[in-house]
């Protein structure tokens, strides 16, 4: 199983739907189906004969990065096709170690996931992310005990939310690769699928961030739709809850998704990939401005702000996915 496009080694990338709260360095997927498609892409200026840009992947559409293209294409372009660096941000890697903590956690036999096993659990994890991960970098060491503190708290809230002693996950921090019925590749890592003994499924993801306004609930679900959609894609069963677990007040969102839901989420990322394409074999990604210009890392690149993009590297193609799933408008 190969988890491209993550960020370009099989991690997740920074802002992958974790509320900007998932930074690099968090751990790669487990498990994951659909994910043996061929890496032949379409097109792309200094492409070679395969129609991919030389020594990169194809491209495959994770939530995120729709979110981006929606909000700026020139983000978007920055971001999944020149992979312009970004710095790390405290928020980012808290979340990241909260999810690795998480992750360990759901490891553990189902009658072990007592409060303070999970309490034990963040040390380890901090030290992890000081040693392998470059934590000093991003969190000086002089705040390395509020650091373990933020973290600890944010572990602690789940048991607010959820006990995690009732019920084994079926799966975490699962990698899944696969399209939609007209072909545009999806890809993204689940924190967690749940099935209960009946077969209901529960896909979960957890915010270490302040919950949405509510009028920006449903971009905040976007996400969990697009997750849906994936799940429904592989395994031709579509989960009966979304559920967003806001851990820093303990709070949740869900959604039941319906097959219209999912038909029109399959028609919009469709519709999103062909502008997405559209915009690679140009080169034509123009920056559109909004108020949340002022925390972009890019302005410097940003004709808007009086930047300069980098020359275009042209386009790496796109992946292609067998689907293998049943159509979900049809059902064939």
């Amino acid at each position: 199983m190969d988890p491209v496009e993550i960020d370009g080694t099989g991690q997740r990338d920074g802002h992958d739907g974790h509320g900007g709260q998932v930074g690099n360095g968090a751990h790669t997927g487990t498990g994951g189906h659909g994910g043996q498609g061929a890496n032949s892409g379409t097109g792309g200026h200094g492409a070679n004969g395969d129609g991919i840009a030389a020594g990169r992947k194809p491209l495959a559409l994770s939530a995120s990065r729709a979110a981006d293209f929606t909000r700026c294409p020139l983000l978007y372009r920055l971001r999944a096709v020149d992979r312009n660096p970004e710095p790390r941000t405290r928020a980012q890697v808290l979340g990241t170690v909260v999810h690795s903590v998480l992750e360990d956690l759901y490891g553990l036999e189902q009658e072990e996931r007592a409060p303070e096993r999970a309490a034990q659990l963040v040390p380890l994890a901090v030290e992890r992310f000081y040693a392998e991960d470059s934590g000093g970098e991003v969190v000086p060491l002089s705040g390395r005990a509020e650091f373990e503190s933020d973290v600890a708290g944010l572990v602690a809230a789940l048991y607010g939310v959820e006990d995690p002693q009732r019920f084994s996950p079926a799966s975490c921090e699962q990698y899944l690769l696969t399209s939609t019925s007209a072909g545009t590749p999806l890809h993204g890592f689940l924190d967690r699928v749940d099935v209960a003994p009946t077969g209901e499924v529960r896909v979960v993801d957890y915010k270490t961030g302040k919950p949405p306004h509510p009028r920006f609930r449903d971009q905040a679900m976007f996400q969990m739709r697009f997750y849906s959609l994936m799940y429904q894609r592989i395994h031709g069963v579509l989960p009966a809850q979304l559920k967003l677990i806001y851990l820093k007040n303990g709070s949740w969102l869900t959604l039941t998704p319906d097959l219209a839901s999912m038909v029109e989420t399959e028609a919009s990322l469709d519709r999103l990939w062909s502008q997405i394409e559209e915009a690679g074999e140009s080169g034509d990604f123009r920056p559109r401005t909004s108020r949340l210009c002022d925390w972009c890392d890019h302005q410097a690149l940003c004709p808007a702000f009086g930047g300069t993009p980098p020359e275009y590297p042209g386009w790496p193609g796109t992946r292609v996915v067998p689907a293998g799933t049943p159509n979900l408008s049809t059902g064939e």
